[in-house]
């Protein structure tokens, strides 16, 4: 058996919010079981189920070289701007 991770959109224009995990032998029995597990209630419109092992992330200890801030490139930035004074409430 796989270990899948759920998500549930609790309202539509929501995002998914991730709920918690469960073991199933398919994709398909894992979304029947998040619906069983996770939504008695009727709180969700939509779930997914993602493997587990499909998941790639960063790492923390990575997280100085992975987010390079490009502080060179100051243009990025609103504040890098300036308002021309004919422009009101912006």
């Amino acid at each position: 058996m796989s270990l899948y991770e759920v998500f549930i959109r609790s309202r539509r224009g929501l995002d998914h919010k991730h709920c918690g995990s469960l073991h199933a032998e398919t994709p398909e029995l894992a979304l029947e079981y998040a619906r069983d597990v996770y939504t008695r209630r009727n709180e969700g419109v939509s779930i997914w189920v993602v493997k587990s092992s499909d998941i790639v992330a960063s790492q923390e200890e990575d997280a100085e070289s992975f987010y390079d801030p490009m502080d060179d490139k100051p243009y990025r930035h609103a504040t890098f701007y300036t308002i021309p004074e004919e422009v009101k409430n912006l």
